[in-house]
């Protein structure tokens, strides 16, 4: 893999306190969680799309 896809320390530290947090949870609380973590994941992947639309110029209307 190359060095750009490598996690930094930083991140590794925080999927190790998010994985604590975690353990924590009901099950109950880790659906809800899951699906509310679906969902933002849904809504960052439109932001990418209408950002790069925008930047390549394919979100305006046709012009005549």
């Amino acid at each position: 893999m190359s060095d750009s896809m490598q996690l930094s320390l930083e991140q590794k530290f925080n999927i190790r306190s998010f994985e604590t947090q975690v353990q924590s949870m009901s099950h109950e609380q880790a659906q809800e969680f899951l699906v509310k973590l679906y969902e933002q994941m849904i809504l960052k992947d439109n932001m990418y799309q209408h950002f790069i639309r925008h930047q390549w110029g394919i979100d305006s209307p046709p012009t005549i």
